[in-house]
């Protein structure tokens, strides 16, 4: 790479969160339904419309129009959908989700992304709210975060769970251990998809969980299948299960406590038990097209979310999972041209059972 462009990359980085901004706010100021109501509207018109200067919104618009998501006609100085006009409603909301993730668990804490570093807890969300503990236990008295990240979640995981669950086996009648399963999600979510005679689903999780995931579990008619198990992951976990599956759960952690995890998880399981794991992962090398998780995963664990863990490469998924007494038996990782453009994490399954 030559120093001009590898300035020109530094400039991509110091216009990020402008251009961030910049488009989101013409989304959450009202412009883009505006020009949806009115094609061709201009920039007073549009003011009018949003409540705001001309001025600022003809400022506003320079970005969209110059990445085609909008179009200018020079000759009525009207505004009109471009890229946006071709995008479906669905993808579209899918994105704002996201970005409004981005706008309110992450600006602000990323700004003390160094400390959190070095502090090994999200020092963000401390200065900002007075919390001190990861996102995670935040979100249950912010209701600013709660909402904006529990959608967000909440959508990643109705696109990702039918891919994880048409990935792994779970043979009739199994007994099976959802781990960290927090209030049931999950264990419905298994035996709904999985359903055979005799099965039954465990989430495993800390005691205060249980209430509402028993009422879950009545809510929607799977209460004979499933049923809680309250503890502490890090102390042990439960035996008399014929697999453990574990979701959106190790990438919390740095590689002591993932490896101490998977050791319980081990302890626990008689010989030939299976742990199936769902887990985003990197490219082995991250300077391939598709590494699009490190853009983002590294500053978001780190930063914003637990102060440690994040992603790791699909070799040092492969690598732990044997250190502690697992031999692998799938890979499954998804394809990059089968999920959305928009989507950051690539996700894998790897399943292995325990040898002697």
């Amino acid at each position: 790479m030559t120093p001009e462009a590898t300035l020109a990359k530094f400039r991509d980085y110091m216009v990020g969160p402008a251009r961030f901004a910049n488009l989101l706010s013409c989304f959450e100021l009202g412009l883009i339904d505006a020009l949806r109501d009115k094609p061709g509207a201009s920039a007073v018109e549009l003011g009018d419309a949003v409540g705001a200067k001309p001025d600022h919104v003809e400022q506003l618009l320079h970005l969209p129009v110059k990445e085609g998501f909008l179009a200018y006609d020079a000759a009525t100085g009207g505004y009109s959908l471009d890229a946006l006009a071709d995008l479906p409603k669905e993808d579209l909301d899918r994105a704002l989700v996201f970005m409004d993730l981005v706008k309110v668990t992450m600006l602000r804490q990323l700004y003390y992304l160094s400390e959190s570093v070095k502090a090994g807890t999200v020092v963000g969300l401390k200065e900002f709210y007075g919390y001190d503990g990861n996102l995670f236990g935040a979100v249950a008295e912010h209701k600013d975060l709660r909402e904006s990240w529990a959608t967000a979640m909440d959508a990643g995981t109705a696109r990702v769970d039918p891919w994880f669950f048409d990935n792994v086996d779970v043979p009739a009648g199994a007994r099976v251990l959802d781990l960290a399963g927090n209030t049931g999600l999950g264990a419905i979510n298994t035996y709904r998809l999985k359903a055979s005679p005799g099965l039954t689903v465990t989430t495993f999780d800390l005691p205060e969980k249980e209430q509402e995931a028993l009422e879950n579990f009545r809510a929607n008619g799977v209460a004979e299948h499933c049923s809680f198990i309250g503890g502490d992951v890090f102390q042990e976990v439960p035996p008399g299960f014929d697999i453990v599956l574990i979701r959106h759960f190790l990438t919390l952690w740095d590689r002591s406590e993932v490896l101490r995890i998977l050791h319980n998880v081990n302890k626990s399981l008689d010989v030939g038990g299976q742990v199936s794991v769902l887990v985003p992962v990197y490219q082995d090398n991250v300077r391939e097209h598709d590494s699009r998780s490190v853009d983002f995963y590294p500053a978001f664990f780190l930063g914003c979310a637990m102060g440690q863990g994040g992603p790791q490469k699909l070799s040092t998924w492969s690598g732990w999972l044997e250190e502690c007494g697992f031999e692998m038996t799938q890979v499954v990782v998804e394809d990059p041209a089968a999920i959305p453009a928009d989507a950051l994490p690539l996700q894998a399954v790897l399943t292995a059972r325990k040898i002697a």
